[in-house]
């Protein structure tokens, strides 16, 4: 099994290497210029967007609610253990490319989101559902490519992504016990590992089983709380190290380009430091992925162009703010910490932040990485779910995307998944390489409802209003009844 998943890492890696990362940089780079950086002239508008977005649903999900399922499956363990393992693999360079991804990633996020909304329909609930899925379908005409998108994406989401979070959970859960987690119970595992699997299954089934909106409901209030906590308590020990900064920063600039490790007990080397910040900054913001846009869609907005500002801010608060804190925290952490034995992805966050604030936070590091992870386990049923009710609408159907989503979560926490953890990059790379060939293929579409957007903010109207019927700005009449007045 350990030889599959080496095997399974280098196809992930050649892949990364030679197609993702060109394609990402590549499309990102397309629409920021195509929409004159719409990521940079209208940042102000993102930030106003979210402050207004509690309202306006109209009975369905708001959106700030369908921004939060989006920041939940982000804010996740890609913030912790994702930073963690780009530094220790690529050294502190990697994290150079995670902002790279990130900038232009933030326009690839505005145009999945603005199409994902252009070409949403409406479910028998009332509710709206969409993504890439629905625009390669809708947009593209190409109901063959759609299906094959939306499969591999319920089995990743379902699956993949839920035993991934779940094990990270456990993982963080048992080290910050130690050898009080050792105790052994039943089938070679321990006690806290089938409380911990326990205590997942009753949380992820309470919420999973309500369907979307409750994720919604929960997602609100949850994950703008647990990203401000780690934000506050990271940016802590920034402020307390802020002589450091500049050193920091230096080593991150010279790591990208650097041909072999500038940073002792660090990776590095500029083809580590590509692979590693490229691979992890897509897992933890998503741009480009394809996987937010099925969130983007479910919100009650007036306008496209609103959904795609508010999911553009969100891949910058999750990569530039905060994978910038966490990687900020591992470095001024120094060798004795990231160089120490028995450090790893799954603890080195945790003993960085321990370094710096005290022992004590080992338990409430722990607590807080359950939640996070527990938000993004709930965030990627949302996305499996969306993409079920594309392949099959029936009953059975969504059910069984539930009860998946529930045993990958209890899987997780009990299994070791060296070969799951490996195959998520292959899964991801194909689901983002068909969304980009998809987005860059429709981004005429973007770009008319954007002007559509823009014209309107010029003519001083408040909140612009979208037709998808006679509109001039777009390549013709949307093919669906959401935006028909």
């Amino acid at each position: 099994m350990e030889d599959l998943a080496n095997q399974i890492l280098v196809v992930a890696d050649w892949l990364t290497l030679h197609v993702t990362v060109w394609l990402l940089v590549g499309t990102g780079l397309f629409l920021t210029i195509t929409s004159r950086a719409v990521q940079l002239r209208h940042f102000p508008s993102m930030i106003r967007a979210v402050t207004g977005s509690r309202q306006g649903a109209k009975g369905g999900i708001s959106s700030f609610q369908a921004f939060t399922i989006s920041l939940a499956a982000r804010v996740g363990v890609g913030n912790v253990f994702g930073v963690a393992a780009a530094l220790l693999m690529g050294g502190p360079g990697a994290i150079f490319w995670m902002w790279i991804v990130a900038l232009v990633g933030m326009a690839t996020a505005f145009f999945e989101a603005t199409l994902a909304q252009i070409f949403k329909v409406r479910a028998a609930d009332g509710s709206f559902r969409g993504g890439p899925a629905y625009y390669i379908s809708l947009g593209m005409k190409n109901k063959a490519l759609a299906t094959v998108f939306a499969i591999i994406t319920v089995v990743t989401c379902a699956f993949v992504i839920t035993s991934v979070q779940s094990n990270a959970i456990a993982g963080t859960v048992l080290s910050a016990l130690g050898d009080a987690g050792d105790d052994p119970a039943l089938w070679g595992l321990s006690q806290a590992q089938l409380i911990i699997a326990a205590l997942l299954f009753v949380f992820s089934a309470m919420v999973i089983f309500g369907g979307i909106r409750t994720v919604a409901r929960v997602t609100e209030w949850m994950a703008p709380i647990m990203a401000t906590i780690y934000v506050i308590m990271v940016a802590i020990i920034v402020v307390m190290n802020i002589d450091q900064f500049g050193t920091v920063l230096a080593q991150i600039i010279r790591g990208a380009a650097a041909p072999a490790p500038i940073v002792g007990g660090l990776g590095g080397g500029i083809f580590a430091a590509l692979i590693n910040g490229t691979k992890r900054g897509l897992f933890s913001n998503e741009a480009g992925q394809g996987t937010a846009p099925n969130a983007a869609a479910t919100a009650t907005v007036s306008h496209p162009v609103t959904q795609g500002l508010i999911q553009s801010l969100g891949v910058f608060i999750d990569t530039i703010v905060v994978c910038t804190a966490t990687a900020f925290v591992i470095l001024i952490a120094g060798p004795e910490v990231w160089g120490a034995q028995g450090a790893n992805p799954a603890n080195l966050t945790s003993l960085a932040v321990a370094h710096e604030l005290g022992a004590w936070t080992i338990m409430p590091m722990a607590i807080l990485i359950f939640v996070l992870a527990y938000s993004s386990i709930i965030a990627a049923y949302v996305y499996s779910e969306t993409n079920m009710t594309f392949v099959s609408n029936t009953k059975w159907a969504v059910w069984s995307v539930r009860v998946v989503s529930v045993f990958s979560v209890v899987l997780g926490a009990l299994a070791s998944l060296d070969l799951v953890w490996n195959t998520v990059d292959i899964a991801m790379a194909v689901m983002t390489v068909t969304n980009l060939v998809a987005l860059l293929s429709l981004s005429k579409w973007g770009r008319g409802a954007l002007r559509d957007y823009e014209r309107q903010r010029r003519e001083k109207v408040a909140e612009p209003v979208f037709s998808g019927v006679d509109n001039p700005l777009l390549p013709t009449d949307v093919p669906t009844d959401s935006w028909r007045g």
